[in-house]
């Protein structure tokens, strides 16, 4: 219900003032009763703030949490980015827990123990983001800095993508999974009860379930990551572990991730003079990667060629586009249910 205006509201307390007394503007009646009146717009405005966090359809934040946690849901954490770097450096050096070492402004330290450089002249180290979230994903040879020079170290690379941090579970998405949990009632092991206990474990973004999918009391559980992409070897083992905690004895359970069909866009851009085309297509790229992860595991999944289309022309950036493909072509591109739709190379022509 919309809150009333301080102007409704004094009209209405200037009403119930008799009509023998003077209530024009300038009046003593109307000179005090106009602050009251916007005393109260603004308190019924926080009242219906207050009701509107009393419910999962329109509760954020830490009301949110309460809400959800009614049903035993509970909002998925972020955590940090962590892999292995190479660093190059002299014989017998000692590259120590805690050095620093970035990929432009960002930092990740090292976390395994104290250990020498070998013959061999290269050291692998496990390292951590420094912040929590995606922010630490990063192609690979992306890390390549000491934060600050290091005597008998001279290089550092990270030889594969680090791709295992993960923001924290947005509103909608804890929305969503309250909601599944409430409408689709997993009970004794069912395929519902396999979607919950998925993607109750952080760093997965969606699940698919496919019961019986080898003979009787087999299931299949097919994950993709919260950043859109196949799921790591790591994270199918942290899911099949939860889940072998929580099933029915005599279920044989299967995790796998789902496979990455790239999808490869080329278009010719007309470019506004306000963007480089490299903000452009970072633009571009941001709008694909969201509508990507957006549609992965729907019904009828396909790539839709229009939808590329129409997430190019409404990029900040880009007037016009001509010469689109897909895949090297102008249809849809259909997904099948073992796959995860990802954006591989967008070429401008």
């Amino acid at each position: 219900m919309p809150s009333e205006t301080s102007a409704t509201i004094s009209n209405r307390m200037l009403g119930n003032i008799p009509t023998d007394i003077d209530k024009s503007e300038g009046s003593f009646y109307y000179d005090a009763i106009g602050p009251v009146a916007i005393e109260l717009e603004l308190k019924d405005t926080q009242i219906g703030a207050t009701l509107d966090q009393g419910f999962v359809t329109t509760a954020e934040g830490e009301y949110l949490d309460r809400k959800v946690a009614e049903q035993g849901v509970t909002r998925k954490p972020s955590t940090k980015t962590t892999g292995v770097v190479t660093i190059t450096g002299q014989l017998g050096t000692v590259v120590k827990a805690g050095t620093k070492v970035a990929s432009g402004t960002i930092t990740y330290t090292v976390i395994s123990p104290d250990e020498a450089i070998d013959v061999t002249t290269m050291l692998d180290v496990t390292v951590e983001c420094d912040v929590y979230g995606s922010t630490g994903n990063v192609p690979a040879g992306s890390i390549k800095y000491f934060s600050v020079a290091i005597m008998g170290l001279s290089a550092v690379v990270n030889t594969l993508a680090l791709t295992n941090g993960y923001d924290g579970e947005p509103d909608d998405e804890l929305r969503q999974r309250y909601f599944e949990k409430v409408r689709t009632p997993p009970t004794s092991g069912n395929k519902y009860h396999y979607l919950n206990w998925a993607k109750e474990v952080t760093g997965v973004g969606n699940s698919s379930v496919f019961p019986l999918w080898a003979g009787n009391g087999t299931v299949k559980v097919m994950l993709i990551d919260s950043n859109g992409q196949p799921a790591s070897t790591q994270l199918v083992t942290d899911v099949a572990n939860h889940i072998e905690g929580e099933r029915p004895i005599g279920a044989t359970v299967t995790v796998v991730s789902a496979t990455g069909k790239t999808i490869d866009i080329t278009v010719q851009l007309t470019i506004s003079t306000d963007y480089t085309q490299e903000q452009a297509l970072a633009n571009i790229q941001a709008s694909v990667i969201a509508y990507l992860k957006e549609i992965a595991f729907t019904e009828n999944y396909v790539v839709s060629y229009a939808w590329i289309g129409s997430l190019i022309l409404s990029s900040a950036g880009v007037l016009d586009h001509t010469s689109l493909t897909v895949n090297a072509g102008t249809a849809n591109i259909s997904v099948a249910d073992t796959e995860v739709a990802i954006l591989g190379t967008v070429t401008l022509i």
